[in-house]
């Protein structure tokens, strides 16, 4: 509804408009001519299913962006620096200035279309965090709806990591400084990640069960060293260490862990919990030596990973070793390796000769009709 009234300045047009909220809103115009085309918009948007509310037409992303992280207290450290990061290096450079509502279908497709091309994995984490802000601001009426439909954007579609051999991760191991040793059979053979391995104490370790609860982890936060809890409330779990990797840890204990129960079980050159920083660069020098320079340490969680579902483990079962909250991580890692189908071929193999032992039940074909000849019997019928 449009209400002229008059001022000591003149002349005003007052639009009246109720939102979706039941609550009515007011705008003032000079004109009716503006007056009337600002109705009409409005009420077209209402009839969509994507109005904006007017007193906040001038919010940019930026303003709202710095909101919506300050609000999630939920996030851990190293999540909030991982979205400060993509924010200011990837989607306020283009969206920061821009108001709420002009954050369109067009323009997000286009930004990511060039982000991913560059940079596919940073790319759709940034596209994750645009869509979970939008989403936000359409809960919060802000927008209409969320400009960011493009399908598929936010999977990430990373690289295939090398595959080591058991005797490679032993070579890798060999090449790490002895009382940082442990840590790469750790994350092979008991499949820990490396911030689990350095929150590691003495307490953690079960040698009559031979088990290690994994309660804590180790993350690296704008330059310091931070400990909390693992990733998820799956990550809180206990897992056995495998016979092969026992004595190593046995003689870890022994030797280099003080006796205190929350005595860590890595240590630095200091005395201190072993620093992130400080694994990396022993692990560099023992990488270079073995000739495999782009081989992570996560890698030989990764192997461990596809050995065990080599070895017969269910998804759930890797899950809960793994420490996964869900089956989509846990299935990466039941990919065949070389070895593994060949063993499936030996296996298919001794099938057919015992099948070559038995008479087929069926009678009317034997065993070699099965294999495309027929007998006498199967080409008379």
């Amino acid at each position: 509804m449009i209400k002229k009234r008059t001022t000591a300045t003149g002349v005003r047009y007052d639009v009246r408009l109720r939102g979706p909220d039941g609550k009515e809103r007011c705008r003032s115009f000079r004109t009716r001519r503006d007056a009337e085309r600002f109705e009409r918009d409005q009420r077209s948007a209402l009839d969509r299913g994507n109005w904006i509310d007017p007193r906040h037409a001038s919010l940019t992303f930026e303003d709202y962006a710095e909101r919506w992280l300050a609000e999630r207290p939920d996030l851990r450290p190293r999540t909030v620096e991982l979205y400060e990061s993509l924010l200011r290096c990837h989607i306020l450079p283009k969206f920061g200035k821009l108001p709420l509502g002009k954050v369109t279908p067009t323009s997000v497709r286009s930004w990511n279309a060039s982000l991913s091309a560059a940079y596919p994995v940073t790319g759709a984490k940034a596209y994750r965090l645009l869509r979970q802000i939008m989403g936000t601001a359409v809960s919060d009426e802000l927008v209409g709806r969320n400009p960011c439909v493009v399908r598929g954007a936010g999977q990430e579609h990373s690289p295939e990591r090398p595959m080591l051999t058991v005797a490679q991760v032993a070579a890798l191991a060999e090449g790490m400084p002895e009382e940082w040793r442990i840590a790469i059979d750790l994350a092979a053979w008991c499949q820990l990640r490396v911030g689990e391995i350095l929150g590691l104490e003495r307490r953690d370790v079960d040698l009559l069960h031979t088990t290690i609860s994994v309660e804590r982890t180790v993350t690296h936060v704008r330059g310091g060293m931070q400990l909390g809890p693992p990733k998820t409330q799956a990550g809180i779990r206990t897992v056995a260490v495998p016979p092969n990797a026992l004595p190593a840890l046995e003689s870890h204990l022994d030797a280099r862990v003080a006796p205190e129960p929350n005595a860590p079980l890595l240590t630095g050159p200091e005395g201190r919990r072993l620093r992130p920083a400080t694994l990396q660069k022993a692990w560099d020098a023992a990488r270079a030596s073995v000739g495999l320079p782009g081989v992570h340490i996560h890698d030989c969680r990764h192997a461990g990973a596809t050995w065990l579902a080599a070895s017969g483990a269910s998804t759930k079962e890797i899950m809960r070793r793994l420490g996964h909250a869900s089956s989509a991580a846990a299935l990466i890692y039941q990919h065949a390796t070389d070895d593994r189908d060949a063993a499936i071929a030996q296996a298919l193999s001794s099938l057919a000769d015992d099948a070559e032992l038995k008479p087929f039940s069926g009678g009317a074909r034997d065993i070699r009709g099965m294999n495309g000849s027929r007998t006498a019997e199967g080409s008379a019928s």
